[in-house]
C-alpha cells in the first residue's frame, strides 16, 4: 500500500521538525516545508495528497495557500491548523491545542474524504 504523501508547512522550524516525526512515525511520507514561498514551490510542483498548513503560518498565509493548492491540484487534500473558521478551499480545519491525536485523526478524516469531481 502507497503511503499517503504530504507537504507540511509551517514557519517555525522547530515546531515543522517536531511535527514532521510525529507523521513519519504514523507512516505518513512527509515533505517539511519552512515558509510560505517554499510551500508555492513545492505546490506547483506537485506530488502529494495532502497539505498540512501549520499554526505558525500567518493569518494571511493559512488563507491564501490553500487556493493554490487547489488551483494547483484539485484533488489534494488541505488540512489547517489553528483555524477559526470554515473556508471554501479547506478539506478540514483543526485547533493545533488539541494535541497530537487530534491532528493524526484530522489527517486520517482528510486522507479518507473523497475526491470532489
Amino acid at each position: 500500500m502507497q503511503k499517503t504523501a504530504i507537504l507540511y508547512c509551517e514557519a517555525d522550524a522547530k515546531v515543522l521538525s517536531t511535527q514532521t516525526k510525529l507523521f513519519n512515525k504514523a507512516g505518513y511520507a512527509v515533505v517539511p516545508i519552512e515558509g510560505r514561498a517554499a510551500m508555492e514551490s513545492a505546490v506547483k510542483a506537485g506530488g502529494f495528497d495532502i497539505a498540512i498548513l501549520g499554526h505558525t503560518l500567518t493569518r494571511d498565509d493559512r488563507h491564501h495557500l490553500p487556493y493554490m493548492v487547489k488551483k494547483n491540484n484539485p484533488a489534494a487534500r488541505v488540512v489547517v491548523l489553528h483555524a477559526s473558521a470554515r473556508h471554501p478551499a479547506v478539506d478540514v480545519t483543526l485547533d493545533s491545542r488539541l494535541g497530537e491525536r487530534a491532528l493524526l485523526e484530522a489527517i486520517a478524516q482528510a486522507a479518507a474524504q473523497p475526491v470532489a469531481t
